[in-house]
């Protein structure tokens, strides 16, 4: 059974789950869906065509699924889809997609959105993901699995982030960042491997491996593209194998200082 609070407004045909709570003031949208087990905190807002998952926290005045800030949306019905286990604290914003990048933002499971985070139209979140305070994406970034943003940490439209991929506080993304790597400054550019973070989740004969696909890649001075190429037919390991093709698939290049 739902717990809604009395000064909550919930428009006809919004869709609750069971156990939803829904606190003081807040505004739930004519078109929401929203799963079971999940928290709406006070004068938060839900609205447009947003569809929540189960157990997900959503704290005070956060704004999720308010229409997209691009000057080309007209109105159309785009979506907002958020995933299990997540947790988007005070004042962060979400916004739907647009026609230009599928009319659908994804957000993923097990991701903490830290106060003040916002998510563009169209961006893509992995699961796993931690945005600390502050941190902006613009439209169409997207990020992977295990990423870690700093905090006032904007990153440009179009960017990918690899899986378990670290940016430093308070930098500037305007590039790709690769798989397992960690970037920083502003603008950001590669400082090395995301150690910290592969020595949790990954074995030590992988990390291995991708020291030495990182020392190939950026620290020898040879041309990266054919670096990547090589790398990925030779290679065993899948990891260094992820590292190499997203290298060759990215279309805003990888910022790295050239020996």
């Amino acid at each position: 059974m739902s717990n809604i609070h009395p000064t909550a407004v919930i428009e006809e045909g919004a869709i609750l789950g069971e156990n939803v709570s829904v606190g003081a003031f807040a505004y739930i949208g004519a078109n929401v869906k929203i799963g079971a087990d999940t928290s709406i905190a006070s004068h938060a807002v839900i609205d447009g065509y947003t569809t929540i998952g189960e157990r997900n926290r959503i704290f005070p005045h956060a704004a999720v699924g308010t229409i997209p800030q691009d000057l080309k949306y007209h109105g159309e019905k785009s979506e907002l889809i958020i995933g299990d286990d997540n947790t988007i604290r005070e004042f962060t914003l979400l916004n739907p997609g647009t026609e230009g990048g599928g009319m659908v933002t994804k957000v993923g499971n097990h991701n903490l959105l830290m106060g003040y985070v916002h998510l563009g139209h169209d961006v893509i979140l992995g699961d796993y993901c931690i945005l600390a305070n502050g941190a902006t994406l613009a439209g169409h970034v997207e990020l992977g699995d295990h990423v870690v943003i700093g905090g006032l940490t904007p990153i440009h439209q179009f960017v990918h982030i690899g899986n378990y991929a670290m940016i430093g506080g308070a930098s500037a993304v305007a590039q790709d960042i690769p798989p397992y790597c960690l970037a920083e400054g502003n603008r950001a550019v590669l400082r090395g491997l995301n150690l910290t973070g592969l020595r949790r989740k990954i074995e030590r004969e992988e990390i291995n491996a991708l020291k030495s696909a990182y020392r190939e890649l950026f620290e020898q001075g040879k041309p990266l593209q054919g670096v990547a190429q090589e790398l990925y037919l030779e290679s065993d390991s899948t990891h260094v194998k992820a590292l190499c093709d997203f290298i060759r698939t990215s279309k805003r290049g990888i910022p790295f200082t050239r020996k």
